[in-house]
């Protein structure tokens, strides 16, 4: 599933600044708990990138303690994420 579709099935679109605070805060509510229960891999890690996009992910080491290589792959992520950002305020 793609990020944008993601957004709109919690947000119900894909433009986060266009959700109202309360409808916003009650889709982190859902997405957290769906990531907290989530026990698939892939879907797991989608969530995360979806928490990330919102703001509120937890840290890697964190979010998946006891899962590697979700967490290697989640700090290879904000590491790219990262020098996306410095590369665009250049």
């Amino acid at each position: 599933m793609e990020l944008d579709q993601m957004l709109h099935h919690y947000l119900g679109t894909a433009d986060p600044d266009a959700v109202p605070a309360d409808r916003l805060e009650a889709a982190r509510e859902r997405i957290a708990i769906d990531f907290g229960v989530e026990r698939d891999p892939s879907r797991k890690f989608a969530l995360w990138t979806v928490m990330d996009a919102l703001g509120f992910a937890p840290v890697p080491a964190e979010a998946f303690e006891k899962q590697p290589a979700l967490r290697a792959a989640a700090e290879r992520y904000l590491d790219a994420a990262y020098r996306i950002e410095r590369a665009d305020d250049s």
